[in-house]
């Protein structure tokens, strides 16, 4: 870990030395150039990729069927599933990837390639005609809480990648505490989603919700170039 320690303090403070002729203060700083993206910015780039905008549809064709009860007992047990998954896989994996010894550099430029491509693949998709989904008059099981709902709605395979990735980059303990309660937050309005999913589903509002992810999901996109680029010119002015 100590080695780790020195590699990482390395490439930052070479990065910073490079680009803004300073010595970096603290590993904290080092991440923070290498990204160039605030707290606030790696929420929406969380929220994007877990929360509600991917959920509100997929929930209320699932439950079409269910009566409320049994449609309030999948919603808690699908945020239940995630957030278990969600916190063992930035536990598990900020562990492997940090055992790893793998440049702040490295681990940057993977994040922005992940983001860049899940939100330019988001795009492009909406783009494709809906299919129509068969109504075979079953209510659901619980079951449906566990796939597809919590898995792959909810907890997407780029969206596990982002939070392990996210985790990884933290310098400390309060920096890894902050992530993994901006993904508790995007799991309880997961939840209050799909409890008022029959009152929110409408025409309009699917409508605005379309609107709010393409724009979102542009500014994603030019998040994730960004710390692509500063990444590479981390990594080149070597």
């Amino acid at each position: 870990m100590q080695g780790n320690q020195i590699k990482r303090n390395k490439y930052c403070s070479f990065s910073l030395t490079h680009r803004n002729d300073i010595q970096c203060g603290s590993e904290n700083k080092c991440i923070k150039q290498l990204t160039m993206i605030e707290n606030s910015q790696i929420f929406l780039l969380l929220f994007l990729m877990l929360g509600p905008f991917k959920v509100l549809g997929p929930f209320v064709k699932i439950t079409k069927n269910a009566d409320l009860a049994i449609s309030r007992k999948i919603a808690f047990r699908a945020i239940l599933f995630s957030i278990i998954s969600l916190v063992l896989a930035a536990l598990l994996g900020g562990n492997i990837m940090n055992n790893y010894g793998i440049p702040v550099p490295i681990l940057a430029l993977s994040a922005g390639i992940i983001l860049f491509l899940v939100a330019l693949l988001s795009i492009i998709q909406q783009f494709n005609p809906s299919e129509p989904n068969a109504d075979n008059g079953k209510t659901p099981s619980l079951s449906v809480a566990i796939n597809p709902l919590a898995f792959p709605v909810i907890v997407t395979p780029y969206g596990i990648a982002a939070v392990i990735v996210f985790i990884t980059l933290s310098p400390d303990l309060n920096n890894k505490l902050i992530v993994l309660a901006m993904v508790a937050g995007i799991m309880l309005l997961n939840l209050l989603v799909m409890l008022f999913a029959r009152n929110i589903f409408k025409p309009i509002t699917v409508m605005i919700l379309s609107i709010l992810g393409a724009i979102l999901g542009v500014i994603q996109v030019a998040l994730g170039a960004k710390i692509i680029y500063n990444s590479l010119t981390a990594l080149l002015a070597k």
